[in-house]
């Protein structure tokens, strides 16, 4: 799987981290930014950054990371495709890809431990769209009200 990856500064530790993990597991990882630690920096642009990747076919699914996980994913859900949730527990990481088709996961670098990331990560790539006639119908629900709002 094609994964994109990016944080600000304040997942910035975190990015470095998960990027080995999820390589080391055998995936493909694109990195959206930040670089370098720039206290400065603007979540928001990351978050554009690592949605893109997605929409334009360069990634299959995409992790951002910040302080909270919030501007994340009010960022990435901006735009047309992106299905972001912030997830702090394994259940909410599996659950959001098999009912919602979820295709970006947003952590809070500030909010949750190392190991918890890690699980909570691990279980987001692991899991798929189940695919069943009410997750369908609602995805779909999900589309046409982002294209109705263009």
């Amino acid at each position: 799987m094609r994964i994109v990856i990016g944080s600000d500064h304040a997942g910035l530790e975190l990015k470095s981290v998960a990027a080995s993990w999820i390589s080391n597991w055998g995936h493909e990882v694109l990195d959206a930014g930040a670089y370098e630690f720039d206290r400065y920096d603007d979540y928001p642009d990351f978050a554009e950054a690592t949605a893109i990747a997605i929409k334009e076919d360069r990634a299959d699914r995409g992790i951002l990371l910040c302080g909270s996980g919030v501007g994340a994913s009010i960022t990435a859900n901006k735009i047309p495709g992106i299905r972001a949730a912030m997830c702090h527990d394994n259940y909410s990481a599996h659950q959001g890809v098999e009912h919602d088709d979820m295709n970006v996961l947003c952590l809070g670098a500030r909010i949750v431990g190392i190991e918890l990331a890690k699980e909570i990560i691990s279980t987001f790539i692991e899991a798929k769209f189940t695919g069943e006639p009410r997750h369908v119908r609602r995805v779909a629900k999900i589309s046409a009200i982002e294209e109705k709002h263009k």
